[in-house]
């Protein structure tokens, strides 16, 4: 059974920094592809954030190109989000994705909130 758990969400200052990780079991991030996505309003569709490949090739949507890094820990089987000069537009729920075949799998989320 595939589970995805999130952790590191939190209140942050515009300009600051979080990193979020994604835990995951009965899969191996080393040769899933593993993705972020966020979720900014309630009913909101999730807006794509990064992806990280199973080649190591790593994507992202453009509103955090250069601001945001995905990266992966096989020995913890953890998936990392660093997020950097966070801006109040990035406040949302973060959520993991893995994709597997044509199955997706998804965790909880956890909230990231930007403000002064």
């Amino acid at each position: 059974q595939v589970e995805l758990v999130e952790s590191g969400g939190g209140l942050v200052q515009p300009g600051g920094s979080l990193r979020l990780a994604c835990e995951a079991s009965g899969i191996s991030v080393s040769t899933t592809y593993m993705g972020w996505y966020r979720r900014q309003a309630p009913g909101n569709e999730p807006e794509f954030v990064a992806r990280l490949m199973t080649s190591g090739k790593e994507i992202y949507a453009d509103s955090v190109k250069g601001r945001f890094a995905i990266s992966a820990d096989n020995d913890k089987n953890t998936v990392f989000l660093q997020m950097n000069n966070l801006d109040v537009e990035d406040a949302a729920v973060y959520i993991c994705q893995a994709i597997i075949g044509a199955d997706f799998y998804y965790g909880r989320g956890t909230q990231v909130t930007v403000s002064s």
